[in-house]
């Protein structure tokens, strides 16, 4: 990548405070064309705030945002929301139960929900072929009500690629997924950067069990704050974790992937 390519991602000194509650301070963080982060950290960490002020959502109090070379306050946020695939709960509650899937799909092209008219057809073509990528083609036809969860995170990736982004977020994508649902999620996961090269990956999670080997970086957050940040074998170790979660961890990785255990006292 040259050199002075705008990175996908650059915060600095970013500060959210909301009601006299600082909600993040002072935070720096750069995300390159094709990496892909993981944003761990406890429940009430920030994780939240950070996506919504990164989709437009949520105004910075100070600092500097700036998404795909375009600076908050001085560009259309929701013209630049098309250029970002976002995975997650906010998305999944506005889809009314009688969508289907395939149209659910065909409005990521212009980032609309619960479509009150057929699509183009070449937006259809688009939103099938996404579909069978995904292998969930033979949902296309099925009301968004009638899906599992796991099928309905499928659905949502499609979605997300289907504006064609150059920045995906996935947050909390694996909250409510049974055990065999989860596994056959984090599998699609782990093939996305195959599937859609070149493209920015940030994974919100707070379980290091979810930590996939496609992921090359880490962004720590607790309090608001980053504990760490940078490439995946810098930041992902036993002290850092064990400050992130406020008690000491043991940290291993296996075949399987990591996992975490808390330490006896």
């Amino acid at each position: 990548m040259p050199a002075t390519s705008a990175p996908v991602l650059s915060v600095q000194r970013l500060r959210i405070a909301r009601e006299a509650k600082v909600i993040l301070r002072g935070l720096d963080w750069r995300v390159e064309s094709g990496q892909h982060w993981v944003i761990l950290g406890p429940n009430g960490s920030g994780k939240s705030s950070l996506l919504a002020a990164l989709t437009g959502y949520f105004a910075p109090t100070s600092g500097s945002l700036a998404v795909l070379g375009e600076t908050f306050g001085r560009s259309d946020w929701r013209e630049l929301r098309r250029r970002i695939g976002l995975v997650g709960p906010s998305v999944a509650a506005m889809i009314q139960p009688a969508e289907p899937a395939l149209f659910v799909v065909a409005g990521g092209v212009d980032g609309l929900v619960n479509l009150w008219r057929r699509p183009r057809p070449a937006t259809l073509a688009r939103a099938r072929r996404l579909l069978r990528l995904l292998k969930v083609g033979g949902l296309a036809a099925r009301p968004w009500g009638h899906l599992s969860q796991g099928e309905r995170q499928r659905v949502l990736i499609a979605r997300a690629l289907a504006s064609d982004p150059a920045l995906l977020i996935l947050d909390e994508s694996c909250a409510g997924l049974d055990p065999v649902a989860r596994a056959e999620f984090l599998a699609l996961v782990r093939r996305l950067p195959q599937l859609t090269p070149g493209l920015a990956i940030v994974f919100v999670t707070h379980h290091v069990e979810e930590i996939l080997p496609v992921f090359t970086h880490a962004l720590l957050l607790r309090n608001g704050a980053a504990l760490a940040a940078g490439p995946m074998a810098d930041v992902l170790k036993p002290a850092a974790l064990s400050k992130l979660f406020g008690r000491k961890v043991r940290l291993a990785k296996g075949r399987g992937g990591w996992s975490l255990a808390v330490a006896g006292k």
